[in-house]
This record gives C-alpha cells, sequence and structure tokens, in this order.
C-alpha cells in the first residue's frame, strides 16, 4: 500500500507536466509566432524531466542500497510535491521574460531527478516483502499507483477545462492541478513514514553485507542486465507517452477532434488499468512472466494503426477501443511483470541501484518519444511514421525481453 501510494503521488505530479506541455505551457512560457514551435519547445522542456531520471536513480539507488529503501521513498516523494506546487506558482513568461521558462526547466529538472529515484524503491518495498507466488500479483501496485496517479492528474484537469473558459484556463486555471499536489503529498508522507524497512535490506544490514558503491558495481558486474531493462521498457515509454501526451498534440493541431474527447477515452483506459494490471499480475504469478514479454508488446505494436484512426475520426468508441489496445493489452501485460523481472536480475546489496538505474535511463529516453513523434507528424504531415516508431520500439522489447529471461529463470523459480 505505501508503494502504491506513494507512486501515486509522484506520478500525479510528474505526469501532470506532459498533459500541461500539451496544452498551455507552450504560449504561457514559450510564446512564438508559430504554434508549432513553442508547442515543441514545451515537449522539449518535457522531456527535461527524463534526462535527469537517471541521475535521480543513480543518487537514490546508491543511498537505498545504503541506508535503507523506506529512507529514499520519504525524500522522494516530499522534493516531488515541493517541485510542483513550485510551477503551480511561477510567473508567466509575460510577467518576468526569460527568467519563466528558466524556472521551470529547473523545476522539471528537479521532478526528474525525484521520479528517478522513486520506481526502484517502491518496487524494492513490494517485491522483497511479498510472499512466494504473489509476488507479481503485489508487486503490480506499483504500475496501478502510477495509472492512478495520471488518473488524477488528468481528472483534474478535465475538471478544470470545463469549468473555467479558454481565457480562464490559460491565465489561471491550469495553476490549481499543481498547487493541490501539496496535499496530495501530505498524504503520501504520512503514509511512508509509517512502514518499516524492506524485510531483505533488513536482512543485509544484519549480517552486514551492504555494498560501499553499488551503483559503480552494477555498471561493472551486470551492464548486460542494465541495457536489456533498457530495452524492454521500451515498449511502454512508446504506448504510454503517445498514448497520453503525443495524442493531445495530434489532435489539437491535426483533427476536429477535441482534447477533452481524448482526455476523457484516456480515462477510461486508465480506470480499467487498475484491476487489469492485477489481473495480468496474477496470471503472471500462476503461468510464468515469459509470455508477458511476448503478448504486450505485439499488442501494442498492433494497436498504431487503429489507434491513430480513430483519434483521426473522433469517435468516443473507437478511441477507447484504441486506448484499451494500446494501454490496457499493450502497455499493461508488459510493465505488469517489470518490477519482479527487472529486480531479480540483481543482486539484493546492489538492486536498486542496478534496476533503479537502468529504468530511468529507460525514462530519459522515453521522454523524448512526443517530442521525436511530433517532428515527424510536423516533417509528415500523416502519423504514419509515428506508427512505425512504435512498432519498432516493440520489436526491440520482445526480443531484448526474450533475451534476458535467462537471468530470472532461475530467481523466478
Amino acid at each position: 500500500m505505501a508503494s502504491t501510494v506513494g507512486a501515486i503521488v509522484d506520478w500525479y505530479d510528474f505526469f501532470l507536466y506532459g498533459t500541461a506541455a500539451a496544452l498551455v505551457f507552450g504560449p504561457t512560457f514559450f510564446p512564438s509566432e508559430n504554434p508549432m514551435v513553442g508547442t515543441l519547445a514545451s515537449l522539449g522542456s518535457f522531456a527535461v524531466g527524463f534526462v535527469f531520471r537517471p541521475i535521480g536513480g543513480a543518487i537514490f539507488g546508491h543511498f537505498g542500497d545504503r541506508v535503507g529503501r523506506r529512507k529514499m521513498l520519504v525524500i522522494t516523494i516530499l522534493i516531488m510535491g515541493l517541485a510542483s506546487t513550485g510551477i503551480g506558482l511561477l510567473p508567466s513568461y509575460a510577467a518576468i521574460g526569460i527568467a519563466a521558462p528558466i524556472l521551470l526547466i529547473s523545476l522539471r529538472a528537479v521532478q526528474g531527478i525525484a521520479v528517478g529515484g522513486e520506481w526502484g524503491g517502491a518496487a524494492l518495498m513490494a517485491v522483497e516483502n511479498a510472499p512466494k507466488g504473489k509476488r507479481n500479483f503485489l508487486a503490480s501496485g506499483v504500475q496501478i499507483g502510477s495509472f492512478l496517479g495520471l488518473l488524477l492528474g488528468t481528472f483534474a484537469f478535465s475538471i478544470v477545462t470545463n469549468l473555467t473558459t479558454d481565457q480562464q484556463f490559460d491565465s489561471w486555471g491550469w495553476r490549481l492541478p499543481f498547487l493541490i499536489s501539496i496535499l496530495f503529498t501530505a498524504v503520501g508522507l504520512w503514509i511512508r513514514t509509517g512502514v518499516p524497512e524492506s524485510k531483505v535490506f533488513a536482512e543485509l544490514e544484519e549480517t552486514k553485507k551492504k555494498q560501499t558503491a553499488p551503483l559503480l558495481e552494477a555498471l561493472t558486474t551486470s551492464p548486460k542486465q542494465i541495457l536489456a531493462i533498457i530495452g524492454m521498457r521500451l515498449v511502454d515509454q512508446c504506448t504510454f507517452y503517445l498514448g497520453f501526451t503525443f495524442s493531445l498534440v495530434y489532435v489539437e493541431n491535426y483533427t476536429e477532434t477535441p482534447p477533452s474527447s481524448v482526455l476523457t477515452a484516456s480515462m477510461v483506459a486508465l480506470m480499467l488499468a487498475v484491476p487489469i494490471t492485477s489481473l495480468w499480475g496474477f496470471l503472471a504469478d500462476r503461468f510464468g512472466p515469459r509470455w508477458f514479454y511476448i503478448v504486450g508488446p505485439l499488442c501494442a505494436a498492433a494497436a498504431g494503426v487503429p489507434f491513430f484512426s480513430a483519434l483521426e475520426s473522433g469517435s468516443m468508441p473507437m478511441m477507447i477501443l484504441g486506448f484499451f489496445i494500446l494501454i490496457n493489452l499493450g502497455h499493461n501485460i508488459s510493465t505488469s511483470v517489470q518490477q519482479t523481472w527487472f529486480t531479480d536480475m540483481f543482486d539484493a546489496r546492489i538492486r536498486y541501484s542496478g534496476a533503479g538505474f537502468g529504468y530511468a535511463v529507460a525514462g530519459a529516453v522515453g521522454g523524448f518519444v512526443p517530442l521525436i513523434a511530433t517532428a515527424l507528424l510536423d516533417e509528415s504531415a500523416s502519423w504514419s511514421p509515428v506508427a512505425i516508431l512504435l512498432a519498432a520500439a516493440c520489436a526491440i522489447a520482445l526480443l531484448t525481453g526474450l533475451w534476458s529471461y535467462r537471468w530470472i529463470d532461475q530467481a523466478q523459480r
């Protein structure tokens, strides 16, 4: 529960920026005569958070393996909450000039550092305390937390856009979802400070087997495992950010479909993600995780054409179906086993550093997906190259998953 609730708070704040970057940050902080230039600059600032994720993964991974998983999770959620509240209070470019985008990018970098250390600690708190036979099911709560965080963020933006005029939203409405993050942060801190350290780390402390430089050891002894995590995460990075960030850019600039309709369809997928991801975790415990990194990438690759066709049509039932295939099948099937798969590839002494750093580096790569997709769209005026990009990423994830299974086969047994 602590892993899930904390993930809700951290990812609410982190994903909130993506929605704002697609809808309002361009004209507010990066004004330009060409709206697409402002949008590209805004999405570039969105990617900054991902660039700094490996730094957070390295820092919090080191101390997570040295002083404990729980302490790092308390720090990450506090940093994230303060940075997001700061964004909500930030003056626009019209008010303070170039200082506005500089401060925005700086706060986004802080968000990246915080979220870079979040996944490793949350995953380990769940995996290292879970009883055998329920590890995938219970650890899937980390992914569920990220979906609930995005759902809350999307819901917050939907309420604000429906209750304000376009002028009010651009002026002050968009700030409200960022400002209320301080309340979520307080709840997350209360829960996380009340849980004990993971059982595995407690045993490491008793036996004094902790590693002095865990990240260095992970990089020197397990570089292939780190590369495997990066390759496998291409499927969830592409599906997620094409679905929840790039789709808004596409419909805003190239279709008659209102962004509010896409937000509604995406919220259906987010609500379905909670029971469906739990189901995939349950099935992975029963049948083993191997097939999940075959079926998941294949479903995601097949989702490209129907997903973008649905966005173009503006049909709500078709968009809901498109999101279901892309997210609830392609993304969720793959991510339901990531917590156990990725952490089992490393020794407990370097697990936070190795798995967390690899996960964060993959996140840095994925952060550029909306930017690359937008550039492809601007160049071709068609979503076809974006669908090809998705299929290629899924193929790499599938092949990498098959290659990496040898490292977890014994641990899963």
